[in-house]
């Protein structure tokens, strides 16, 4: 099932859409921290995503086998969502930035490839960069946070990318969601009370989730169906910046030059390790070998039966 014909719409820029609908709802997320905390944010947008994906799949009842996979998959889903108190206490952009350090470590994870020092040092100093000269020191209660978010979000792809080989459809997403929604229930009523059940704040909950999840999962399926998974994952790369812009334009966060540009390192580092490891496996002879060129799992959406790379 889908959200709209996308058959029309080029490939790319329904990649686009997707990483410009996840970080505009993390920023209309972080609009309702002052209504309802960071938590009171994490526990509606995982109860709602969880609905709609509901009736988006409709998923049956998982056979008992595929359990520990959407229970894990439900705790990675679970910890990404460290992101939010990040952003608390960080800007968006910074959080977004420091968060992608987790799938980079993943993709750069093993590798032997000389090239891939040169990506390393590149987001070594992004991250050193992220301390803007005479400026304040961002909060390490933030960059822990974010950097846990980083690290949930590399086991999820992993996972992830496991729960894709054994269905053609969403639903061990959708049950790894509402896993990760019921272990995340009681924060909210502990950090906001009954205000969680204003109605306001449930609509605005329910876009959040709209647009942070839901849109971008369907516009990701939607685009690796056409769409290599490498181009898409230097495509996503784009993330830590788009999560400064709509912190710039929605929250008016404005960041240092040096943060701008720390930003910069980590984007290109994530881009140019997918390059060079697409390059490094591409076979010599494809028509003899019959094998399919992958890139690096860490930063590519799962099978393409997923419907997101993130959640």
């Amino acid at each position: 099932m889908a959200l709209f014909d996308s058959r029309r719409v080029p490939a790319p820029v329904l990649v686009l859409g997707s990483v410009v609908s996840v970080q505009t709802g993390q920023a209309l997320g972080k609009q309702m921290f002052g209504e309802i905390g960071a938590l009171g944010v994490v526990t509606l947008r995982l109860v709602f995503a969880a609905a709609f994906l509901f009736l988006l799949w409709r998923p049956r009842l998982p056979e008992r086998d595929a359990l520990p996979v959407i229970a894990a998959l439900g705790v990675a889903i679970a910890g990404m969502q460290f992101i939010y108190p990040a952003m608390e206490l960080l800007p968006i952009g910074i959080a977004s930035t420091v968060q992608f350090l987790g799938p980079l470590g993943l993709a750069l994870a093993g590798s032997r490839r000389p090239a891939d020092l040169v990506w390393v040092a590149l987001a070594g100093l992004g991250v050193v960069l992220v301390y803007s000269p005479g400026g304040d020191m961002p909060s390490l209660t933030g960059l822990a946070f974010a950097l846990a978010s980083g690290g949930f979000m590399a086991a999820y792809l992993v996972l992830n990318k496991r729960a894709g080989a054994r269905t053609a459809d969403g639903s061990v997403l959708t049950w790894a969601v509402v896993f990760a929604a019921i272990l995340t229930l009681p924060l909210g009523p502990v950090a906001a009370g009954t205000e969680l059940l204003r109605p306001d704040v449930l609509l605005i909950g329910a876009g959040t989730a709209l647009v942070s999840a839901v849109i971008p999962w369907s516009l990701d399926l939607a685009a690796l169906r056409r769409l290599p998974e490498r181009v898409l994952a230097v495509m996503v790369s784009l993330e830590p910046a788009a999560g400064a812009l709509a912190g710039l334009v929605l929250l008016a966060e404005h960041l240092s030059w040096s943060q701008w540009v720390a930003i910069g390192c980590v984007s290109v580092a994530s881009a140019g390790v997918v390059i060079t490891a697409g390059r490094a496996r591409r076979p010599a002879a494809p028509e003899k070998s019959g094998r399919a060129v992958q890139a690096p799992q860490a930063l590519i959406s799962p099978s393409e039966p997923e419907p997101s790379r993130r959640a």
